[in-house]
């Protein structure tokens, strides 16, 4: 892991900025700050940070737009939510824009650097830049080379790039194929805990990998009601 961790805070609210960039500061992180998603869009392009903190509600660019359109260039840097709006659909629709996590205003700051570790723990790792091998890490589904060291899946001609997360899912999956991956197994290794809200995550995982997975007809992420899910190839 680097020496001092770049990020990115993005939030219209002074005075909660003001406290977690002066406690992040001091336990470490190098933070780069801006008061509104256009800012924020700036910023993440001139500096590259290693994580980002991004509050939902916001002037001029709310933080749903700021982070699509990171995503749209970048799956690798963990994107983790600020947001004063707890119901189901609201968190959804943050994971759909790519959000690697969520946080509920008001919120503990041991809360978010517990988050903010445990994301760079497995984007950071190096392991995740080591040159690939046949024996070291690449696995054949169907049509489909999957590359975990270097999170990325190939199909013909065409290299799609994979996030860390979505990585792993794939990677718990393929090393049991056809078999039943748990559910509980899967939240707890990749999610860290198995709580109503990371579920609901991983189910937009999954449909996201279905959509990865789609041009081999012959392989299929099936739903084992109760149990699990079942990569068939």
């Amino acid at each position: 892991m680097k020496q001092q961790i770049r990020l990115l805070l993005v939030e219209d609210e002074t005075v909660l900025a003001g406290v977690v960039k002066e406690t992040l500061e001091m336990k470490g992180f190098e933070v780069i700050y801006a008061s509104d998603g256009q800012e924020g869009w700036q910023l993440y392009r001139q500096h590259q940070p290693d994580v980002c903190v991004i509050d939902v509600m916001m002037p001029r660019k709310d933080g749903l737009t700021l982070v699509q359109e990171i995503r749209a260039t970048d799956t690798h840097t963990p994107l983790i939510f600020l947001t004063a709006k707890s119901e189901v659909q609201d968190v959804l629709k943050g994971f759909h824009a790519g959000a690697d996590d969520y946080i509920k205003k008001p919120f503990s700051m041991e809360e978010l650097i517990l988050r903010i570790h445990a994301l760079l723990k497995r984007t950071l790792a190096p392991a995740a830049h080591a040159a690939p091998t046949a024996s070291q890490g690449q696995i054949r589904l169907g049509g489909y080379l999957f590359d975990y060291p270097r999170q990325e899946l190939h199909y013909g001609g065409e290299t799609r790039r994979l996030s860390q997360r979505e990585a792993d899912l794939l990677k718990m999956l393929a090393d049991n194929v056809n078999n039943i991956t748990s559910r509980k197994d899967m939240l707890l290794s990749i999610w860290g805990d198995d709580s109503f809200f990371n579920a609901r995550n991983m189910d937009v995982y999954i449909t996201r990998m279905r959509k990865y997975l789609h041009q081999d007809e012959n392989i299929q992420i099936v739903n084992v009601r109760g149990r699990g899910f079942k990569l068939l190839a």
